[in-house]
């Protein structure tokens, strides 16, 4: 069964610790390359359903880490033209499933779409953050640690 569509940051670490825990389960994903997606505002907005737009975009791109972007002051159109010129700002993985989207690692989320026999056990709590042990903000965790 290969139902789960799995758009990724090539070479991110956490991605790779989500995959890896997608694929424990027998599920067999789709992998591609969120960056090098010919995204459209029509393709791109399902993934975020109903989420208030800040929390479509991914806390860790250079331009929100470092306040350059405020993503609480954008409006549905100028968050989806910022991601489309920028897609380092979309919060990853994003995730196709049939005809359901998801944005972001979500457990309860994904176990929902996913078939009984395919339900995920508890995961690290960093696994929808940052591994990289370089990082500093609350909720990142190092490799060693997100495992």
């Amino acid at each position: 069964m290969s139902c789960i569509v799995f758009y990724e940051k090539p070479g991110c670490v956490t991605n790779n610790l989500q995959k890896q825990l997608l694929r424990s389960t027998g599920l067999e994903i789709e992998v591609r390359n969120l960056l090098g997606e010919p995204w459209t505002r029509e393709r791109l907005r399902p993934f975020f359903g109903n989420r208030p737009v800040a929390e479509w975009f991914n806390r860790a791109a250079p331009a929100i880490k470092y306040g350059e972007l405020d993503p609480s002051r954008l409006g549905v159109m100028e968050a989806l033209e910022l991601m489309l010129a920028n897609p380092l700002l979309i919060r990853r993985p994003l995730i196709r499933c049939g005809p359901q989207f998801l944005a972001g690692f979500d457990l309860q989320a994904i176990n929902a779409l996913l078939p009984c026999q395919a339900k995920l056990a508890l995961m690290p709590a960093a696994i929808d953050r940052c591994s990289l042990g370089r990082h500093s903000q609350v909720g990142c965790l190092p490799l060693q640690a997100a495992l």
